[in-house]
């Protein structure tokens, strides 16, 4: 596989395939889908890099993008690239204050916005900022509100009409390395304030090549859906590499769009964190519950066969008895070809999954469904991936196993250590934190986890995240709040217990699955609030927990736990732009509930887990 630097990359592909089609977005002036080729990819990107340099855009600079999946947010990134400068991208849920920390943390002269609401928190961070220049608009309808520093994109565009412009762009391009800075990716800050990790070029191309490696069954008819942001490490590698690999990208710009997309697309290709897969999970649950028993009978029955099918044989490369097969066919006529056609994943032949951990029976029951999930792990500060499910022989309950010349070791106190020329230089302006972050040169992903046969790689929980009761008990919130997050009747759950004698969860219900309870079981209500506090709602959801509990150890288990009608949020600070916990942050919001379930007081104010 030849390695082209991403300078050249969007310029080589148009000299081998002009016309055929790279990426396609949706034009909602139109209601249809528009492609873009890569010989107009690659004028596009020529012209911005040339409009770059007309405003004055040098070596190292840094450019920011907050926006949406939209095409125009690719073609700033690889004119970037073409200029040597460094893409710093931002969520576009991104707050004025967390846009205002990274132009000036990066010193940020010109940053791209996609929709009004970017451009509006864009606006307040220009006018008290002393490092931000420009802003570049890519949605055309914005209102620019009379501000003569803002332009929209095409107006931007007309700036690289200057041809005489190409000669700087080329000369950067015929100077570019490996180990120029391509991106500044900025963490969620989960833990403390956002830190701006650093990856090079020879990251990004390292990530290429060993996917490349791993990933053999990859076709170039192959078509991707980019649903998650491309802020995030995980659809970024993953878009960057099906480009690389000829497959079509799909650009989902609105994520409450993705159910409508996925049926009108059909990808054969899509990344996605667990809770995409744990909604659908409960959407086919719900259907599942309302069926007759006979249909009810069919569908456990269609399920055994596929776990046997998929899971005991097919998984294993194992030679399947004639009389299996023939079931599983029956089973996939009859149940599985169905509902995977009514979510638009009939296509599907490679569905990676990362961003949090999964649980085993959820793997397991898309896997006895025939939808080839890929089970992984990684960070932003390893270029994603570390380790996933190999297509044959992988381990469910495990992460997968690792990356081609990716090692992992376990430090002393449990921690998953990484090296590898995918691993990032560093974190931006950080000494203290980057010499914390490295043990002779191995990465402390923060991770506890334990490796198996020296390939299986297990994770317990985020060394950060655990925590430990008054009475001396370690807790693993991430692991409890999975295995509860993967019931039909819980959306959001967050578990409290550290320096408690017992453990105690905050629990944002699936509402719509409440209501339809409600109704099923003639429970009167005039607000949803009252929901929260009804008997028999919350004597129902004590007895799922229990039922979901039974296998752990009993100072793990919830004892208590309250209803809340709003979910926690990115705009309450409650989530990470990567729909991560701060915990932190929720204790403090709930601090008053929090503190009745430990100091109990008279009311109805919530469910008892026994």
């Amino acid at each position: 596989m030849e390695l082209i630097h991403f300078s050249k990359l969007v310029a080589e592909k148009a000299k081998k395939q002009a016309s055929r089609a790279a990426v396609y977005y949706r034009d909602y002036s139109l209601a249809k889908w528009v492609e873009i080729t890569w010989r107009e990819l690659h004028e596009k990107v020529e012209r911005v890099a040339r409009a770059l340099v007309s405003l004055g855009v040098k070596e190292e600079d840094r450019v920011a993008i907050c926006s949406q999946n939209m095409p125009q947010a690719l073609v700033v990134d690889f004119a970037n690239y073409a200029n040597r400068a460094i893409s710093v991208p931002m969520y576009a849920t991104a707050s004025v204050q967390q846009i205002e920390y990274i132009v000036n943390d990066a010193e940020i002269e010109i940053l791209c916005v996609g929709e009004q609401v970017q451009y509006d928190n864009a606006l307040v961070v220009i006018k008290n900022s002393k490092f931000l220049k420009h802003i570049i608009v890519f949605d055309p309808s914005v209102d620019l509100k009379g501000e003569s520093r803002a332009m929209h994109f095409e107006d931007f565009m007309r700036l690289g009409d200057d041809q005489s412009l190409q000669k700087v762009v080329k000369a950067r391009m015929k100077a570019a390395t490996e180990d120029d800075l391509a991106i500044i990716m900025y963490t969620s800050g989960t833990t403390g304030e956002s830190k701006g990790v650093m990856l090079p070029h020879s990251c990004l191309l390292e990530a290429m090549r060993i996917h490349d490696i791993r990933l053999t069954h990859i076709k170039r008819s192959d078509t991707s859906m980019a649903f998650l942001p491309l802020t995030h490490i995980f659809e970024r590698a993953w878009t960057y590499f099906c480009l690389w690999q000829d497959i079509r990208v799909y650009l989902n710009q609105r994520p409450t769009d993705i159910q409508n997309t996925l049926k009108e697309v059909r990808p054969t290709l899509l990344c996605a964190v667990p809770r995409f897969w744990e909604k659908i999970a409960a959407g086919v649950q719900l259907k599942i519950d309302s069926f007759s028993p006979f249909k009810k009978a069919l569908v456990a029955w269609a399920l055994a066969v596929g776990e046997e099918y998929n899971i005991g044989y097919k998984k294993d490369l194992k030679r399947v008895p004639c009389g299996l097969a023939i079931r599983y066919k029956i089973a996939d006529k009859l149940i599985f070809s169905t509902l995977k056609k009514v979510v638009g994943l009939d296509r599907g032949r490679l569905f990676p999954v990362a961003g949090a951990a999964l649980d085993d029976k959820l793997a397991k029951f898309f896997i006895s469904l025939g939808l080839p999930i890929m089970y992984g792990y990684g960070l932003t500060e390893t270029t994603a991936t570390v380790c996933c499910y190999p297509y044959h022989n992988y381990v469910i309950g495990s992460m997968g196993s690792l990356m081609p010349d990716v090692e992992v070791k376990i430090g002393e106190d449990g921690e998953i250590l990484v090296k590898g020329k995918t691993v990032c230089t560093g974190y931006y302006k950080k000494p203290e934190i980057n010499a914390n972050s490295f043990i002779d040169g191995w990465f402390r992903t923060g991770d506890a986890g334990k490796l198996v046969d020296g390939k299986h790689l297990y994770m317990t929980d985020r060394l950060k995240d655990l925590f430990k009761t008054s009475n001396g008990k370690y807790i693993a919130p991430q692991q409890i709040e999975t295995i509860l997050g993967g019931d039909v009747f819980i959306e959001q759950v967050a578990v409290i217990g550290n320096n408690r004698n017992y453990v105690t969860a905050i629990i944002a219900p699936n509402l719509e699955a409440i209501k339809g309870y409600a109704t099923q079981h003639n429970i009167t209500y005039e607000l949803v609030d009252e929901l929260m506090e009804h008997p028999q709602i919350c004597k129902m959801m004590e007895e799922r927990i229990a039922e979901l509990q039974k296998d752990m150890a009993p100072y793990e288990k919830i004892k208590k736990f309250r209803l809340i009608k709003r979910g926690f949020t990115i705009e309450s600070g409650e989530l990470t732009s990567t729909l991560k916990l701060r915990r932190a942050v929720i204790l403090q919001n709930y601090a008053t509930m929090i503190e009745e379930m430990y100091n109990p007081v008279q009311g109805p104010l919530g469910g008892y887990a026994k």
